[in-house]
């Protein structure tokens, strides 16, 4: 199928946003073709190199136990393929079934579990960018498998129906022992509410890398993870759409989104004064 969000068919769209509305969660398979994964997959290794030579480690152990997980910062200025996958049309459509029309670019990065990778810590996105209680979903990943996913190499792991948890007391004392795996084929996207509590899962096989890209995407009152005017060159920058501007919130606005009523009082009240 064509790298082309409007050509997927209206019934398994429909079909998605009904899952992810109720499970937190759905996966769309074949929205980018075989040929158009692997030339991503070569640009994120490309971009690994590329992150390396300017002086940044792929190996955060802040985050990861060892060196088999290559994780990649910055990825929209790193390469203009990943520029065009951020606003890729069936991606933002998902996004808008999250947050509504209006949001914010987050952060877009990448991790490739090699084998030997292990687990990361049980967190959910959302709780790691707003304090609790989490009653409404802020945030949404969008995560591009650009290699076959599945529960032997390092598929991410999840908690069905841990995106109502509240608060962290509502993370159970056995929560480790009801991960399940997000399995998918090359080329899909899953599509993962903000409030979803996760992580990675550990690579046990002998030569297979597991390679995912994470779009993350916020209302648009929150902060970005990223500083997009420190992180973005002014060449990439200048390159950019007004509606990546936006997104990024490059503009003096920055984040202040369509938040508010600011109609002239006139006009909120109007009705008060139509004759019955």
């Amino acid at each position: 199928m064509p790298d082309n969000g409007a050509d997927l068919p209206g019934l398994e769209l429909a079909q998605a946003k009904a899952h992810l509305r109720t499970a937190g969660w759905c996966v769309i398979p074949d929205v980018l073709d075989a040929a158009r994964t692997v030339e991503v997959l070569g640009s994120l290794w490309a971009a690994a190199r590329e992150f390396e030579r300017r002086g940044q480690e792929t190996w955060m152990p802040v985050l990861d136990p060892n060196p088999s997980n290559v994780r990649v910062f910055y990825l929209l200025e790193l390469d203009a393929i990943f520029r065009d996958l951020i606003q890729h049309p069936t991606a933002v459509e998902m996004v808008r079934e999250v947050l509504g029309e209006e949001f914010l670019i987050s952060n877009f990065t990448a991790n490739i579990a090699r084998p030997g990778s292990k687990s990361m810590a049980l967190h959910s996105d959302q709780s790691l960018v707003t304090p609790e209680p989490w009653a409404h979903p802020w945030a949404v990943n969008i995560i591009w498998c650009l290699t076959d996913v599945r529960f032997e190499n390092g598929a991410t792991l999840f908690i069905p129906g841990s995106h109502k948890w509240r608060t962290r007391e509502d993370v159970p004392a056995d929560a480790d022992s009801q991960l399940i795996p997000f399995e998918a084929k090359a080329g899909s996207i899953l599509v993962m509410e903000g409030r979803m509590w996760h992580t990675s899962g550990a690579n046990i096989t002998a030569d297979e890398d597991r390679a995912l890209l994470f779009g993350y995407y916020a209302a648009p009152f929150l902060r970005p993870q990223v500083n997009w005017n420190a992180a973005l060159s002014a060449e990439t920058q200048a390159g950019l759409s007004p509606q990546m501007h936006d997104w990024l919130g490059l503009g003096v606005t920055a984040n202040t989104g369509l938040t508010a009523d600011l109609r002239y009082l006139e006009d909120q009240f109007a009705h008060r004064r139509e004759p019955a």
